[in-house]
Parts: C-alpha cells; structure tokens; sequence
C-alpha cells in the first residue's frame, strides 16, 4: 500500500489566523484593524465566492479598501488575524452582485467547493473562507429573532445577534456530523448517494441528534442505512463542513455483522470493499473505474488511513 504517496492536505483545516476573540467587542480596535494597509477580506455573494485574477492566479482576498465597489454589504464578520497581525474580515454581498461580475474578465466567480476541489486558491485561504462563509450563511438565516420576532442586531464583530425588544442573544451554531467507516478485518463498508457522480463510493454519514454520543449517532447511522451492526468507535479527525455550517467527525468503527440490508431512502447501494480495492480506488486505478471522494473531503482520508493500516486502526 505504500505507493498511494504522501498524505495530501485535508480541506478547510490548519487556519493560519488567530481569531483573537478578546478584540471582537472593541470598535477601536476593529476600525484600526480595517484600516491597515495589509488588512484584508474575503466576499461571499451567496453561494459564490469572488476571486481576483491576478498574473495567471486566482487570489480571493481583496483590500478593505475594494468593499465600496460592490454594492452595499449585507453583513461583516472579523474572522482573525494572519501571523503579522493583519486583519481578516468576510463580507456578504448580494448574490446578484455574484452572478453579475461572473461575465467580467478580471474577476472568477464560483463556489467553495469547486474552489477547493480544483485546488484555485492558495490553501491557507480555505479555512478562512469556510468560516466567512459558515458565519456570513448564519447572519442572513437570523435576522429576526427566534424567541419574538424582531429584527435582530449584529454584535461582537459578527460573532453574536441581540434583539432590542426582548434582549435575548444568539450564537452561530455548528451542526456535528458523524462520518464514519465500517470494518470488518481487511474490508470496510463503503455507500452510494443518487447524487454522486458516476463510479464514486464514500463512507456512510449523518448529523448526531439531541442526547446522543458520537459513538451512538456512528452505530445508529450505520445500522440504518445498511443494517450493519457496530460495536467499538475510534475517533479518527475532524473538519470544518462549511456547507452550510456542520462539523465532519470522523470515525472508523468495528463491524459486529456482515449482511447488508441498504435503507434505499438513504442510500442508493452499499457493499464491502476489500483495503485492495480502496487503494486501487485512491489511486483512480480501479478495474471498473470505481473512486473516493477528492482529498479535499474527510472520507479520502478515513478511507487512507485505513488502507495504511488496515483494521489497525481501531485499535
């Protein structure tokens, strides 16, 4: 298995920004901090995000100093600062506005998946564009207020809405989801969606639900959609979903039993795959042209880890 080559880079993880929280609250500080020369942000119009072209290269952090040019902002957020202490802020724009500059040469326009999958951007600009994106997404779902419906304030540099009638505060939230690979000695249990692309098998997922562990969400999962029993759960890593706001928890877990029954709702197929296979998937050198999602997604890694190491892995 050794020829599957170095471990690639994981999607939207290792930020390079401290998000200095202690300076969310301080107006003066943030007013000072947009108006460095080296201060920077990144524009999300909707679903796409805008990139500059710039000698052959993609670069998706304009100067604070280009805001004025789109439009009116529909919601700012301070996402940190780079190691020369220069700040990082996301903007919301309308996504007309996205839609619009898609026809202007100067400008590539698309969404964060296709950017990350192509590899368009320098990675160190991932993990920030996750959290403008997971942050900027939150603000235009909560404008109003959940407890009596007014039309809430944004606080804290972006990190918290008020309401002004009844007081009460809210917090973005971040959805956990257990992604996990079955195993069963050398084969591990791999699922279909209807909307893969054609030849793809990934590991099975879904959101953990109230008063439930990871370990319980991972078996219940598994058990649902293919009818597979697990028993022992080892946690593997974690990685930020911005899609819209979820957090990828993966996992490799001990099949107890071997016949498969697929929760067609769910699922369009399920089998087992030999470590063989899912090399030879890794490396798109599969007989019947079957693969893994990119190694921009969590399940790559899960699935590689497993053909290192075999069912190792959850001990």
């Amino acid at each position: 298995m050794s020829d599957l080559g170095p471990l690639p880079h994981l999607g939207y993880t290792d930020s390079a920004l401290d998000r200095a929280a202690e300076h969310r609250a301080d107006d003066a500080f943030l007013d000072k901090a947009w108006d460095r020369a080296d201060a920077g942000v990144y524009l999300i119009a909707g679903e796409l995000v805008l990139m500059q072209r710039q000698q052959g290269e993609t670069n998706p952090l304009f100067p604070t100093s280009a805001v004025r040019y789109f439009g009116e902002p529909r919601g700012t957020v301070f996402l940190g600062l780079d190691r020369n202490g220069a700040a990082r802020f996301g903007i919301a724009l309308d996504a007309k506005e996205g839609e619009a500059l898609k026809a202007n040469p100067e400008y590539v326009v698309t969404d964060l998946r296709t950017i990350a999958v192509q590899g368009l951007v320098d990675p160190v600009h991932l993990p920030p564009l996750a959290e403008a994106k997971a942050m900027l997404h939150w603000h235009l779902g909560h404008s109003f207020c959940s407890r009596c419906g007014t039309a809430t304030k944004s606080k804290q540099a972006g990190w918290k809405r008020e309401c002004p009638q009844c007081k009460a505060e809210h917090f973005p939230r971040t959805d956990p989801v257990v992604i996990m690979l079955a195993i069963d000695g050398d084969k591990c249990l791999l699922g279909r969606q209807t909307r893969f692309v054609t030849g793809m098998w990934s590991c099975l997922a879904g959101f953990c639900e109230p008063g439930e562990t990871l370990e319980e969400a991972t078996r219940r999962e598994v058990l649902e959609e293919a009818g597979i029993h697990c028993g022992k759960v080892k946690y593997f890593r974690s990685q930020p979903w911005p899609f819209p706001m979820n957090l990828m928890i993966g996992v490799h877990a001990e099949a107890t039993s071997r016949d498969i029954t697929v929760d067609r709702a769910e699922l369009e197929d399920a089998r087992w795959f030999t470590r063989q296979e899912c090399a030879d998937m890794l490396m798109r050198r599969h007989t019947d042209g079957l693969g893994t999602p990119p190694p921009v997604a969590i399940a790559h890694h899960i699935i590689r880890d497993f053909v290192d190491h075999g069912a190792d892995v959850l001990s």
